[in-house]
């Protein structure tokens, strides 16, 4: 006789891997309303690519992945493939706006280093 408990279920490994600021959040669905769609995510990507070897990406999509964490910040839905979640586990997207500079902003624990074009990762 075989009994299952609770604990024989595989375990998922679910860590949020990017956080998004109130400001980026705000940024995000207005920029979604201006365009008048609900149905897009903001995708975060980490891509080969720059002086360090992987860059980030950031855009609209309206595709759904397989593997895909999907996050949704007060409305705003934020997805990651699987293949750059690990290298933005804690990492925190922000929007600034300033007379310097203006756009969005990753804070990512997992660079580390820096060059001109931008963070490395080993």
């Amino acid at each position: 006789m075989s009994t299952e408990s609770p604990t024989d279920t595989p375990e998922t490994s679910t860590v949020t891997t990017v956080n998004l600021t109130d400001t980026a959040s705000a940024k995000v669905k207005a920029l979604l309303d201006a365009e008048g769609r609900d149905d897009l995510a903001l995708r975060i990507a980490v891509q080969p690519g720059g002086c360090s070897g992987l860059r980030y990406q950031l855009f609209f999509d309206d595709r759904a992945l397989d593997g895909d964490e999907k996050i949704d910040f007060d409305g705003v839905n934020v997805v990651v493939d699987r293949m750059s979640q690990p290298y933005l586990g804690g990492a925190v997207i922000d929007f600034v706006d300033t007379i310097e500079k203006q756009g969005f902003t990753i804070d990512n624990p997992n660079a580390t280093g820096s060059c001109a074009c931008g963070d490395s990762f080993h």
